[in-house]
C-alpha cells in the first residue's frame, strides 16, 4: 500500500483510504454466504440478505472513492431461479427495496447503475424499478456499478453463439471474420472492460458461472468473510494482494520490464 492514506466521511464515521500503486479499472464480486451468516445467528436465510445489502453499499462506496471505475455484482444467477419461491420472492422484494434506497447515494456520489443478464426473466416491478434508477443514473461519471441479475455465464454465451451465427446466416459476416472482438460484441458486457479481479467470499474456491469469458486474464482473490461481514477492510486486503502480483498476460517477467 501506499504511503499517504485518505480520510473520507462514510455515514456516521471516518473511513481512512489507504493508497495503492496499482488498482484494477474493474473489480467483479461473488457475494457469497449471505444464508450460511444467517443459520450461524440462528436466523431464516433472508436476514442474511437483508445484512449483505449493507456490505454492497460499504463496497460501492468505498470502490467509488478510491477510484475504482468499473464493480460487477453478482447479485442473482439463473441458478437461483431454483431455490424455494418464497426465497425468491423476498429476493426480488428486496431488490426493489435496495435500488430505491439507494438511488440517492448513486446520484450523490456520481454512480451510474447498470445491469447484465437475462433481465426479461425478472418480475415487471423489479424490471421497472431497475430501468428508473438506470435512467436516472445515466449521465453519472465516477463509477460505473453493474448488477448481474437472473446471470449465467453459460447463457450469455450461448446467446453470443446464436447472434453470430445468424449473422452469418444473413451474410452479414463471414465465418472467418469472427474474432474475440466479435464475440465481446455480443456479450452482455460489451460495454464493459475485461475484469481485472474477482473476488469471492465466504471461502468458496470457484467462479460459478460467472463471467467466464471476461475473467480470463483477472486475477482471483478468495476471501473466508461471509458476504454480510464484508468491510472495508477486506476490501483492502483484497487490493493489495492485487498490487504485488505480476499480470503478464502470457509474456515472461523479464520481457514486462522493458
Amino acid at each position: 500500500m501506499g504511503k499517504n492514506p485518505v480520510t473520507v466521511q462514510n455515514k456516521k464515521t471516518e473511513i481512512t483510504l489507504p493508497t495503492f500503486d496499482v488498482l484494477p479499472k474493474h473489480i467483479a464480486i461473488i457475494m457469497d454466504g449471505n444464508g450460511r451468516w444467517a443459520k450461524k445467528q440462528g436466523f431464516m436465510r433472508i436476514f442474511g440478505h437483508e445484512n449483505g445489502a449493507k456490505s454492497v453499499r460499504i463496497a460501492v462506496e468505498t470502490c467509488g472513492n478510491l477510484g475504482i471505475r468499473f464493480l460487477t455484482l453478482y447479485a442473482f444467477s439463473t441458478e437461483n431461479w431454483n431455490r424455494p419461491k418464497k426465497e425468491v420472492d423476498t429476493l426480488m422484494k428486496l431488490l426493489i427495496k435496495s435500488l430505491k434506497a439507494e438511488l440517492p447515494s448513486l446520484e450523490k456520489n456520481n454512480i451510474r447503475l447498470n445491469a447484465i443478464g437475462n433481465l426479461d426473466s425478472l418480475p415487471v416491478k423489479v424490471r421497472e424499478e431497475l430501468e428508473l434508477v438506470i435512467q436516472k443514473t445515466a449521465k453519472n461519471t465516477q463509477m460505473t456499478l453493474t448488477l448481474a441479475l437472473s446471470y449465467g455465464s453459460r447463457e450469455e454465451l450461448v446467446k453470443a453463439v446464436q447472434a453470430i451465427a445468424d449473422n452469418v446466416k444473413n451474410k452479414l459476416i463471414s465465418p472467418d471474420q469472427i474474432n474475440e472482438s466479435t464475440i465481446n460484441q455480443h456479450l452482455y458486457t460489451r460495454n464493459l472492460p475485461d475484469v481485472d479481479l474477482m473476488i469471492r467470499t465466504s471461502g468458496e474456491h470457484r467462479i460459478s458461472n460467472f463471467l467466464l469469458w471476461q475473467l480470463a486474464y483477472a486475477e482471483l482473490y478468495f476471501s473466508e468473510v461471509l458476504w454480510p461481514d464484508f468491510r472495508e477492510e477486506h476490501l483492502f486486503e483484497a487490493l493489495d494482494s492485487y498490487q504485488k502480483r505480476e499480470r503478464r498476460f502470457g509474456k515472461t517477467s523479464e520481457q514486462l520490464k522493458f
